[in-house]
């Protein structure tokens, strides 16, 4: 059966990358681009069930049905978008359209389209889970023994840090980079849901003191936001980079998935009855997918209301928001309610196609 604390773990989640897209933390010292993707994987492989293992065929198709479908359908609709606006401001925000860009594209760094680019985790995560079937199937022929698979995915994690040092950094070599480090975090969900949740408490105020120590003094000695000490905490998972780090991003993932989980535990008693929160671990894939998009809107109105060219956002990357020091909260909070509320309908009216569909053609 689903866990409702699921759903609160995926909204937090979401609300780390459109916090993080504005450059503020919501949970102070575990800066979101240190682990906020590790995390999705977490709560990927924490929902992964073992009878897929047997049942190849099955997980393709639904692994296809929900997260590709609606890609290449929202690969479509931004086409359009990018296209209007180009109409508009005459700037194309995103690559030269082409058969490449549109089809391929997608598969190896997703930035075909600006005002999309947050789905790039959407095709990453489809063939970082297709890998991690095989995978763990044929660990599990060599040996079934739980410390061992997590030691070769750990393994697997590790490495993925200084190949991309050592391997020049080709589309397909990203792509293999990027599904190594992914995988170990995978496995980690579906370690901890089924060895440690309900069997160890990693809660206790020991733990937390450990977690929160060992973050200040990686916090000490890597900084952020600071361009001259590199991108210290973070990283930038779609690229590969991790500057000179080897181990500080596999760490900062690690306490960052755990002050999450802890941040779960504190608040589900208070938020396990939020109609918003739950719509927002429901629409995940909906608020990536539209979030640059309503900022993008936000700061034209923000342009407009204070009598400022709209050529002027052509000036500056795709995250860049009118008036920051004043504006950035509240952009943070209207762009989680919009696009939320846009999920809700855009399910809605799904849903409403297919019982409709199904009556016609009864299927």
């Amino acid at each position: 059966m689903f866990d409702n604390r699921v759903n609160v773990l995926k909204a937090l989640a979401i609300l780390l990358v459109v916090s993080g897209h504005l450059e503020f933390s919501l949970l102070g010292m575990f800066t979101p681009y240190s682990f906020q993707l590790a995390l999705f994987f977490f709560i990927s492989g924490y929902l992964f069930k073992d009878k897929y293992l047997d049942n190849v065929a099955s997980f393709f198709e639904r692994r296809v049905k929900t997260l590709l479908q609606p890609y290449f359908l929202y690969n479509i609709f931004y086409l359009g978008v990018t296209a209007l606006i180009a109409k508009l401001t005459g700037k194309w925000w995103g690559m030269p359209l082409s058969f490449k860009n549109f089809f391929i594209t997608p598969f190896l760094n997703g930035h075909q389209f600006d005002l999309s680019c947050p789905l790039w985790f959407v095709t990453q995560l489809f063939m970082t889970m297709i890998t991690f079937l095989f995978a763990f199937r044929i660990l599990k022929g060599i040996k079934d023994n739980k410390l061992f698979h997590l030691a070769v995915f750990g393994i697997l994690g590790l490495l993925a840090i200084p190949f991309s040092k050592i391997f020049p950094v080709t589309p397909v070599m990203l792509i293999i980079i990027r599904i190594m480090f992914s995988m170990f975090f995978v496995y980690l969900g579906y370690f901890y849901k089924n060895y440690i949740e309900d069997k160890y408490d990693i809660f206790t105020l020991k733990w937390f003191w450990s977690v929160i120590i060992l973050q200040s003094i990686l916090w000490l000695f890597n900084r952020d936001y600071d361009p001259e000490h590199g991108i210290g905490l973070s990283y930038v998972l779609v690229w590969a980079r991790f500057d000179q780090q080897i181990i500080v991003p596999i760490i900062t993932a690690l306490t960052g998935i755990w002050a999450s989980l802890f941040t779960v535990k504190i608040l589900y008693p208070y938020v396990k009855d939020s109609k918003f929160v739950n719509y927002m671990g429901k629409t995940t894939y909906h608020i990536m997918a539209n979030h640059l998009l309503v900022m993008y809107i936000i700061t034209a109105i923000f342009l407009k209301v204070n009598g400022i060219p709209i050529e002027e956002r052509a000036n500056h990357d795709i995250y860049w928001i009118y008036n920051p020091i004043q504006t950035t909260y509240l952009y943070f909070v209207l762009t989680m309610v919009i696009t939320t509320y846009i999920g809700v309908g855009q399910q809605k009216i799904w849903k409403k196609i297919k019982e409709l569909f199904s009556s016609k053609y009864n299927v």
